[in-house]
């Protein structure tokens, strides 16, 4: 779709200006008038930037393709419409949202709960009716939904996902032989991101995922690149291709630019809605790398955030984005372009990545931990 933005007009503006007044962020009545005149106006705009701000996606007040998915999303409520599983066309929305958090606040593995009706939130649909004396067809209708309201949570002592993700690390083992890692260089071919002279963002995470590449393979685990020097996949594809090699962890690479000359340092990116539902351990790791990164090169503390980008929400296992500085900053770029410094950045990664899998009584103190060479 075209972006929608300030000065935007016609029925797609009209149709997320009633998205927006039903949820309350626009006012107005929310059953706006067929062939009604619509602008996009600075209401509008504001309107989309705390929608944006409160899911978890890019701030910007413009309606792109992610922006509207989101909005679309946003109208459903548990109850709305049957939810069933289509392994071509999965139900998306925030009522299949709450759907997951019922399940696993009642114990039942429904996946992650990020709003996609997939077959693990079938299977935990299907043990609760089972369980509950309900026909187990995977449908969540009249029945199940009132079953569903009327029982109160069975997992306590913290998030049931937290605890699910938690133990399954634990007995995973602490070694990264067999681990399979997905590094997922930004940009590529014709988005070559910010350019500075003859250097661009998308050569210099090549590079840099190339070296995390070569340690990670030397310590045991498989690594794969989701792009070659050249490619340049889709969001879609790079997830498709991390979910299809049934990938331990996905590690998408940026550095960014901005239009602020203050804009500098390291931010990381998890999973998340901000509202509760997120990836507890891409949370965990996404910290680790921030924290590894910093630590052993000095760089600006930007923390880690939650957010609902398709490169961490459609990925089958915990996915982190890591922007490892600003090219558009004088100091980040003289760093960033220091091949030093790209490879402290790779060492940092990979040690991060190891410390995940290690047991709180074994976890070194952060910057320090080295992985021992292979004999």
């Amino acid at each position: 779709m075209d972006v929608l933005r300030l000065g935007s007009t016609g029925p797609a503006v009209a149709e997320v200006q009633s998205v927006l007044r039903s949820l309350d962020l626009l006012a107005g009545d929310a059953a706006a008038p067929a062939g009604a005149a619509a602008d996009y106006d600075t209401g509008t705009e504001l309107a989309v930037r705390h929608f944006q701000q409160v899911r978890g996606l890019t701030v910007d007040g413009r309606v792109g393709d992610e922006t509207y998915r989101a909005l679309n999303e946003a109208r459903w409520s548990l109850g709305d419409r049957l939810l069933r599983f289509d392994p071509e066309h999965p139900a998306r929305g925030d009522d299949v949202r709450r759907l997951q958090e019922l399940l696993l606040e009642l114990g039942y593995d429904a996946g992650p709960a990020d709003g996609i009706l997939g077959a693990d939130t079938e299977t935990g649909l299907r043990g609760f009716q089972r369980d509950y004396g309900l026909t187990p067809d995977g449908t969540c209708g009249p029945a199940t939904l009132r079953a569903l309201k009327q029982l109160g949570r069975r997992v306590t002592g913290g998030r049931p996902q937290l605890l699910r993700q938690s133990a399954s690390m634990v007995e995973s083992g602490s070694h990264l032989i067999g681990r399979v890692i997905v590094i997922d260089p930004g940009h590529g071919g014709e988005d070559t991101g910010y350019t500075a002279g003859e250097t661009t963002e998308s050569d210099l995470v090549f590079d840099l995922a190339s070296r995390i590449e070569g340690r990670l393979a030397a310590a045991g685990a498989t690594v794969y690149l989701t792009r070659g020097r050249t490619g340049d996949p889709s969001a879609e594809d790079r997830t498709a291709f991390a979910n299809e090699a049934r990938a331990d962890l996905f590690l998408s690479l940026h550095m960014e630019a901005h239009g602020s000359a203050h804009a500098r340092g390291v931010a990381s990116y998890y999973y998340g809605t901000g509202s509760g539902a997120s990836s507890t351990v891409g949370e965990q790791f996404a910290n680790l790398v921030r924290r590894e990164v910093i630590a052993r090169t000095g760089m600006l503390d930007c923390s880690s955030h939650p957010k609902t980008w398709d490169i961490l929400r459609m990925t089958r296992m915990p996915a982190v984005r890591v922007d490892c500085g600003y090219l558009s900053h004088p100091v980040d770029r003289l760093l960033l372009l220091d091949a030093r410094l790209r490879s402290t950045i790779a060492q940092a990664v990979v040690a991060a990545v190891q410390r995940l899998f290690l047991p709180a009584d074994a976890d070194p103190p952060t910057g320090t931990f080295l992985l021992p060479a292979r004999s």
